[in-house]
């Protein structure tokens, strides 16, 4: 393994001056976080990378990622680029010897993912990707109170959820989403995001029965009401059984609704717990926890606790997207100095996408697909403190299910 100086020094693919999702969430987290220095970043182009370096105070600004991985001062390198382009990128950074932190998805389907986590493994390099909702304090405290028995015995969950993109108007800068050639679908971001969190919550799935439908062929472009194709899954409907016997229903809605645009409930032989959200975006959503158990006739809110927010140094970026950002990238920055395994990695990231792989096989062929690997539990093991799973501090990545195959 590599050893790390401190601080540990970043080479941010994919930040632009133009603006985007790297300068509202990455920026601001490394900004705030002792122990790393954004050191460099690349674009398409030098003038572009000249832009952007004045812009965010870069010093090192590579017109190429092929410079910026190979440059002795960066450490870490950050990719957050479309997803058609996060293999060409990762394979670069491993081939460098570089450690990668890699946006989720991981890779353009499950091919990209076990490629590149098989490169990973090969090139004996730490690896992230950024599965960020499960570092958010509420759904750390929702594991919390699942494995302190709140709830009892788990019998059942559902969650509906809007996907905020993929409505009737796409964005001019998102057109690509359209495409589900592309990798950046409803069901690899939000619902990926969001699956990952519930399945750390709760536990892994055994089987999945799904149905995967385009209802929307045709979206109109934001402004201008241009028409544009889209092949994307706009409605998710899951259904399945996790490792503890508990019943899972997902439903993930495209765009917004006028009605309920998050809401997660687990159902227990002793209490419920409801978690409710501005949108299907779990990595970024404003959460609220409510619960009730025993004689409680309802619910009521259970404020999340201030030792979920474990991370003082990012406080000012609480109730922004940022906040989850900062959150991993201090599971990371321990992973790096300390020789932890707190961070999702790339297994982590091919397995995860494993099970979406399963229930667009279970859609496309009308069947239930069991998951291979997930002997039953009473309900989810607390995590070792070996292992940094401390309750509301960081929390390790469970161990998801092999490849799907077919009953």
């Amino acid at each position: 393994m590599n050893s790390f100086p401190a601080p540990v020094r970043v080479g941010l693919v994919g930040l632009s001056a133009r603006g985007g999702w790297a300068p509202h969430s990455h920026v601001p987290a490394l900004a705030l976080l002792d122990g790393y220095e954004l050191r460099a970043l690349s674009a398409s182009s030098d003038a572009s990378a000249r832009a952007a370096g004045a812009r965010y105070g870069v010093p090192l600004a590579f017109g190429s990622t092929a410079e910026l991985v190979r440059s002795d001062e960066v450490d870490l390198v950050v990719v957050s680029v479309r997803v058609p382009l996060h293999r060409e990128v990762v394979l670069g950074a491993l081939d460098a010897g570089k450690a990668v932190l890699c946006e989720w998805p991981l890779g353009n389907g499950l091919a990209e993912a076990e490629e590149l986590a098989g490169a990973a493994a090969r090139a004996g390099v730490r690896t992230f990707v950024g599965l960020q909702a499960r570092s958010a304090p509420a759904v750390r405290f929702v594991r919390d109170l699942v494995e302190e028995g709140y709830v009892g015995e788990v019998l059942s969950t559902s969650l509906v959820a809007s996907g905020r993109r993929w409505g009737p108007v796409f964005e001019p800068s998102g057109e690509y989403l359209l495409d589900r050639r592309n990798g950046g679908t409803m069901l690899t971001i939000p619902f990926g995001h969001t699956i990952d969190a519930v399945s750390m919550v709760l536990g892994e799935f055994t089987e999945v029965s799904a149905t995967l439908a385009t209802r929307r062929p045709v979206v109109h472009e934001e402004g201008t009401g241009r028409p544009a194709a889209m092949t994307v899954d706009d409605q998710i409907a899951v259904s399945g059984r996790l490792a503890s016997g508990a019943v899972a229903s997902v439903h993930f809605r495209a765009g917004l609704s006028r009605g309920t645009d998050f809401h997660w409930e687990i159902n227990g032989t002793e209490g419920d717990l409801v978690v409710t959200g501005d949108s299907g975006h779990l990595q970024q959503a404003s959460l609220t926890v409510r619960g009730g158990r025993g004689t409680d006739t309802g619910v009521s809110e259970l404020p999340v606790p201030a030792r979920c927010f474990d991370v003082p140094a990012i406080d000012e970026l609480r109730g922004l997207p940022a906040y989850n950002v900062g959150a991993q990238y201090a599971q990371v920055l321990a992973d790096l100095t300390e020789g932890t395994a707190h961070a999702p990695d790339f297994a982590h990231a091919a397995r995860r996408q494993r099970l979406l792989d399963a229930i667009e096989h279970s859609a496309a062929t009308g069947t239930r697909v069991r998951l291979q690997g997930s002997g039953p539990t009473s309900r989810p093991a607390a995590p070792s403190a070996s292992s940094g799973g401390t309750r509301c501090g960081r929390t390790s990545p469970r161990s998801p299910p092999p490849p799907a195959t077919a009953p």
